[in-house]
């Protein structure tokens, strides 16, 4: 095996975390944690719980993010010492050891860096927001209700894997197993700049645990990623434009979520739009949830009529999301591969159980490939 060449490797690490730094404007960043850290610190910042907790927030996120900045340095500058002393010690055993941990740490540094250069690719009007996830189930019958849910726990496991936070809105359960449809928030900065790349048609291939002739079925299931509405977007609906529908929620659940009227639909008149939620006890807490799915449908259609018209100002016809992206193969091969970047593992199991990390970085750069 070749050696590895340390002062050339750490030298592109180097230049690589100059353009991050660059692209972040850290000092921009430090100031900002100062202001927002004076905001925190103010005696009555709690007496608007909403403005509290966007500022909390946002200071946690930005301290984070300075402290990985300021980490990546730290961890450069002692590899390049680690470095040295390995060149510098006389004993060959220690000299063994030394080398098989810098070569150890140089993986894992390439590997970190190569993640916050991805975020620094996240640079769209709303990629900084945090994400509403739909899951629905398509062709496939029940092998694609249960589809829908294996995907819906994959991304679930994705965000508790990262400590991120959730909320699920609403989930409508299919008659004999898994879900029509489900709702959730992910509620972390840039969720949905990261989770945006997982839009479009999903298919599973496999031996169906449903068909008592043990045949293999092929089914789809289709992912939508919204951005969650900020206070400045200014998307105001008319309370005529809107037809409120009460209803008793239906499938799993707790003390009074069966028992009362509690859940939601929402019909935007003008455009036809529906959402629903259920997943909370009081019927308030449903209609403004389903509020805010609302208000980030309708501000993605915005979003997609401005980008339509400078397509077509472009005349390049746009590029459409709404094919197939990735498939999930259990039978008669085990494999996931994504459609658009060829990125593929040969283990669903650990894909369903959250760790999609490598899909969405792929993703993420070859977005930003086509935008060239």
């Amino acid at each position: 095996m070749a050696a590895v060449d340390f002062p050339v490797q750490i030298q592109q690490l180097r230049q690589t975390l100059d353009s991050i730094l660059e692209v972040s404007d850290l000092p921009a960043m430090r100031r900002q944690v100062a202001e927002l850290s004076e905001q925190a610190s103010a005696p009555d910042l709690w007496d608007d719980p909403d403005r509290a907790q966007v500022v909390t927030s946002k200071l946690s996120h930005l301290q984070s993010e300075v402290e990985r900045l300021e980490r990546m340095t730290s961890r450069i500058d002692d590899l390049e010492v680690l470095v040295e002393m390995v060149g510098e010690s006389s004993d060959a055993a220690e000299t063994a050891d030394g080398q098989a941990e810098a070569e150890a740490e140089l993986a894992s540094v390439t590997k970190a860096l190569g993640e916050l250069e991805v975020r620094t690719l996240l640079s769209g009007d709303y990629d900084s927001r945090e994400a509403l996830v739909t899951i629905r189930s398509e062709a496939g019958g029940v092998d694609a209700a249960d589809f829908a849910e294996m995907l819906m726990r994959m991304y679930l496991r994705w965000a508790e894997r990262h400590g991120y936070t959730t909320e699920v809105y609403d989930t409508s359960y299919a008659e004999e197993a898994g879900i029509k449809s489900a709702t959730f928030k992910v509620g972390v900065p840039y969720a949905y700049g990261t989770l945006s790349v997982e839009q479009g048609t999903h298919r599973l291939v496999r031996i169906s645990p449903f068909d008592n002739q043990g045949r293999r079925q092929t089914s789809f299931a289709g992912v939508e990623v919204l951005p969650v509405v900020a206070e400045t977007d200014h998307i105001e609906i008319p309370e005529n434009d809107i037809r409120v529908d009460v209803y008793r929620s239906s499938g799993p659940g707790g003390q009074s979520v069966n028992t009362t009227d509690s859940a939601v639909r929402l019909t935007h008149i003008p455009t036809g739009v529906v959402v629903t939620c259920q997943n909370e006890k009081s019927q308030l807490q449903n209609k403004a949830a389903a509020l805010r799915v609302l208000q980030a449908k309708l501000l993605e259609r915005a979003r997609q009529e401005r980008q339509a018209e400078l397509d077509s100002l472009k005349g390049d016809g746009g590029s459409s999301w709404g094919n197939q992206m990735r498939s999930y193969v259990l039978h008669p091969y085990q494999m996931v591969k994504d459609l658009r970047t060829e990125y593929e593992v040969g283990n669903p199991e650990a894909v369903f159980n959250g760790e999609i990390d490598g899909f969405l970085e792929a993703g993420i750069r070859w977005r930003k490939q086509q935008e060239k």
